[in-house]
């Protein structure tokens, strides 16, 4: 079985900082790209920002220049830096990785999805 499991959601005031943490464990035999999406209420999720094994990025519009994504291969995780948080960044964030667990065959994980709210 693989896991990603997030942390580091919570509550934050507008132009404050968070940093989440999405860690994939499990039979693993090689990671691909990795990202962040997120689902506000009553919209579909979106993507936020992805990363490619050798730490080619690529952002949502609306998060450039605020969020920063980035990787540790050694350690399955994937991070995502948000700065200058706005109300309407408030969400669920999903990972997802593109893995493979033997070598052949590869496919889509998904986290089960952290809770960020912006908001005084």
């Amino acid at each position: 079985q693989v896991q990603l499991v997030e942390s580091g959601g919570g509550l934050v005031q507008p132009g404050g900082s968070l940093r989440l943490s999405c860690a994939a464990s499990g039979r693993i035999f090689s990671i691909g790209n990795m990202g962040w999406y997120r689902q506000a209420r009553g919209k579909q999720r979106e993507l936020v920002a992805s990363i490619t094994a050798d730490f080619s990025t690529n952002y949502g519009g609306s998060v450039r220049g605020r969020f920063t994504i980035s990787r540790d291969n050694a350690k399955n995780t994937v991070y995502l830096e948000m700065n200058s948080l706005k109300p309407e960044d408030t969400a669920v964030y999903f990972c997802t990785a593109y893995l493979s667990r033997t070598g052949d065959t590869w496919g889509h994980y998904w986290g089960q999805g952290t809770q960020v709210t912006v908001s005084s």
